[in-house]
């Protein structure tokens, strides 16, 4: 929306994100479009900028820098947690739900954050971690000394007696980091259930204490001002009552893989998609309009399913999960049309191709497929979202043994660790070629700066026409026209290496994105969309790594796409508004 400015962009923007966020069936006000198209930027605090010195990312940090998020044509930013925690798994074990870590600032800090970002027409969503408390929670405490009615707020068990006297576990659940599900406690002279880490109890949604206490963190949080909710670990919230054995699955022979086991007695389970639902209806007290999106590595049925009780838009993982750098050009179609068949009608697709649980897209795909990766999530219809630091193509950073904090990383050991550490993608966001990537004034950071940022930062991309920064800005700025975002989609496999996609309307014209997922350049034919026009104009084009001159396409038939690169081509006189 780059020709769209002040007032005008704020009324723009403030009526797209009215349309979005409401939802006849999530239990809102009424109908919501398909084809909204909104960026949405993940930040992880500890990473994002250093106000303090401290060397660890802060809330202040956020707000010196929220023009960022606008030269970004950002319309949500999501932050993960930043609730008090013992930082054993770096915020996902919250002792305190309802206030801010001192680590990243105050309250106050919060509520200067949301005021600024409101400043900006930038909503802002959090994260709502709500399978588990730290061990070190007041609720948990209690509960371990039996206090009523913190009792039996978490899921404790008091195992199984074998016939030689030996105490074990009530069943084969297992963690979803390492090893078995279960950890005895003296005091309780029970087992209490942990999906993560031992140190984050799982809460019990059985307990209408524990759903009302949870809905009152809802509530505080939106009078807080926030605009919406990510909910962590969505899948994980209730299990099985008859605390059933689960199967195998047969996809590894290794017993201490979580994937050794079907985890039909601990995922997805229908009281959980309730809760959910629960949330929402909690959201539908308030006379705004407000965000849910959920997060859960599943099956694409049980992933679609969240839309129908409650959520926006379910998290879409399947440009993470199903493809990787060997994959082929009708594996992407694949990924994109599965969700957009399966999707309930009239709802809002989303694109995650990143966060702080996965290698960055440059690690995933080789820096030249990222940026087809990138193009994909800005230009494909619907939340388009970019983890920090994937708008100037950051690429993970090597953590030795030694430097490695992740607990997943840790409980794997030395041999394994590289393979689970979540560490290498969560490194400082690299500003500039200054101490610590711009990111702090403090040399020694948390967590180490990637040591390529003295050439790969934003300062330097801002100067440099061939850079992903650059790239981004352009795509970005087309997905923020009010016109382009009502087109629509349609996808072709124009050859066995190149996959293209379509957004068209009659009024406004139609962009094509056309990408070539081999190592050879290939010459395809158009014409298999309808009504293509006879010319068409390059809006940007790139072999992977430079972006190549604008060109005017005359022959439809014949486009040559370059080896691993990609082209965005657009009708000479279409009407998105854009440079």
């Amino acid at each position: 929306m780059l020709c769209f400015v002040g007032n005008m962009r704020a009324v723009i923007l403030f009526s797209i994100i009215a349309c979005l966020m409401v939802s006849a069936q999530a239990g809102g006000k009424s109908e919501k479009y398909s084809y909204l198209d909104l960026s949405l930027y993940q930040i992880y605090p500890r990473s994002f900028k250093d106000s303090d010195g401290d060397g660890i990312g802060d809330l202040r940090g956020i707000i010196e820098n929220i023009d960022h998020f606008i030269e970004a044509k950002v319309d949500v930013i999501w932050s993960s947690p930043i609730n008090p925690s013992p930082m054993i798994d770096f915020g996902y074990d919250i002792s305190n739900f309802t206030d801010i870590d001192p680590v990243y600032g105050t309250l106050e800090d919060f509520r200067e954050l949301v005021k600024a970002a409101h400043a900006k027409n930038l909503k802002v969503v959090i994260d709502f971690v709500p399978n588990h408390t730290s061990t070190k929670h007041p609720w948990f405490l209690k509960s371990l000394q039996g206090i009523e009615p913190y009792k039996d707020y978490f899921v404790w068990h008091e195992g199984k007696v074998l016939e030689n006297g030996t105490r074990v576990p009530p069943n084969n659940w297992m963690s979803n980091i390492a090893g078995g599900a279960w950890e005895w406690r003296d005091e309780r002279q029970a087992y209490y259930l942990h999906q993560f880490t031992v140190e984050e109890a799982d809460l019990d949604f059985y307990n209408e204490n524990v759903i009302n206490e949870m809905k009152d963190v809802v509530r505080f949080w939106l009078k807080e001002g926030v605009d919406g909710l990510r909910v962590d670990a969505a899948m994980f919230l209730c299990e099985d009552l008859q605390f059933r054995d689960e199967p195998r699955s047969y996809e590894t022979d290794d017993p201490t893989d979580k994937n050794y086991l079907a985890h039909i007695y601990t995922n997805n389970l229908l009281e959980t998609y309730k809760v959910i639902q629960g949330w929402r209806d909690v959201m539908n007290e308030f006379d705004k309009d407000l965000i849910m999106t959920t997060e859960a590595y599943t099956d694409l049925n049980s992933t679609i399913k969240y839309y129908k009780y409650g959520a926006d838009f379910p998290f879409n993982f399947k440009l993470i999960t199903d493809v990787n750098k060997d994959s082929k050009a009708a594996d992407f179609k694949n990924v994109v049309d599965s969700w957009m068949n399966n999707m309930p009608t009239g709802r809002t697709p989303n694109w995650v191709v990143g966060n702080h649980d996965r290698n960055r897209i440059a690690a995933r795909f080789g820096p030249k497929r990222a940026r087809a990766i990138t193009m994909m999530t800005l230009l494909l219809p619907g939340i388009g979202v970019t983890y920090y630091g994937e708008e100037i193509g950051m690429t993970d950073a090597y953590i030795s043994w030694e430097e490695n904090q992740d607990p997943e990383g840790c409980l794997a050991g030395p041999e394994k660790y590289l393979s689970q550490t979540r560490d290498p993608e969560r490194t400082p966001f690299q500003w500039d070629n200054s101490t610590a990537a711009g990111f702090s004034t403090n040399p020694k950071t948390w967590i180490k700066v990637n040591e390529n940022y003295k050439t790969l930062n934003l300062a330097a991309e801002k100067k440099d026409e061939n850079s992903v920064w650059t790239m981004y800005l352009k795509l970005a700025t087309l997905k923020q026209s009010p016109n382009f975002k009502q087109t629509k989609l349609n996808t072709k496999l124009l050859s066995d290496n190149v996959f293209a996609f379509s957004r068209e309307h009659k009024k406004y014209g139609s962009v094509y994105a056309v990408i070539n997922f081999s190592e050879q350049e290939d010459i395809v034919d158009l014409s298999a969309f309808n009504n293509v026009p006879k010319k068409l104009y390059t809006y940007y084009a790139t072999d992977g790594i430079t972006s190549l001159p604008k060109t005017t396409i005359k022959d439809i038939k014949k486009v040559k796409v370059p080896a691993t690169g990609f082209l965005v081509l657009i009708k000479p006189d279409s009407k998105f508004g854009v440079l």
